[in-house]
């Protein structure tokens, strides 16, 4: 994705969050729900102003990244060799974020109603469309599995984000069914840890590997 495209896309989320925010801002109550347990259930809340523009913040700081990425990041850990990929990523955490807002807004509005499973399989989604660009992300310090072995060395970072690709998106494919489906969400929460644990101890193990060969 060229990055006029996506600043056009996300300045279009950002307006469309705000537009929300401000429209439905007199109808809220004084506390707006934050986070919500394994349960289902609401369990922090904020206050009204906060809570009604901190979906709209996000989106901003995701636009602030998309634009001043490349030149926060140190020499070696450029945004430029994958630029389009890039900025895929940061449209797609911006709509993660829109889709964020919409929850707060609506659990705000109906506290009635049990958002937790919408929420849980909403994140998996995003998350599955995130995971399928890991393989084309390079070293960096803003996206992808930045632990001290794939820093240090870009083959032990390709070849973890290809494995980690793979893995993260069939783990998000199916924890989005088990939560729509109504699995315990714990289930679920495991699930994305297994995900997550078995390419950070891949990446260990191949950069003792490459250390052992006298390749590192």
């Amino acid at each position: 994705m060229k990055t006029r495209t996506a600043v056009i896309v996300m300045l279009a989320m950002l307006a469309g969050a705000l537009a929300a925010s401000l429209a439905l801002y007199p109808g809220l109550p004084e506390r707006v729900p934050t986070h919500w347990n394994l349960k289902g259930d609401v369990d922090a809340w904020t206050g009204k102003a906060w809570g009604a523009f901190f979906g709209p913040a996000g989106i901003f700081c995701c636009l602030l990244l998309l634009l001043g990425g490349e030149w926060l990041s140190p020499a070696r850990f450029k945004i430029e060799p994958f630029r389009r990929t890039y900025n895929y990523v940061m449209v797609i955490v911006a709509a993660l974020m829109v889709f964020l807002h919409a929850v707060t807004l609506a659990g705000a509005l109906h506290p009635e109603r049990n958002y937790g499973r919408l929420l849980v399989g909403g994140f998996f989604v995003f998350f599955a469309l995130l995971a399928n660009l890991l393989g084309k992300v390079r070293p960096n310090f803003f996206v992808g599995i930045r632990v001290p072995w794939t820093l240090a060395d870009e083959r032990v970072w390709v070849a973890t984000h290809r494995l980690a690709a793979r893995l993260l998106v069939a783990t998000s494919i199916v924890g989005a069914a088990c939560a729509w489906l109504g699995v315990p969400l714990i289930f679920c929460f495991c699930l994305l840890m297994v995900g997550f644990t078995i390419p950070i101890v891949y990446s260990f193990v191949i950069s003792k590997r490459l250390e052992r060969s006298g390749g590192a």
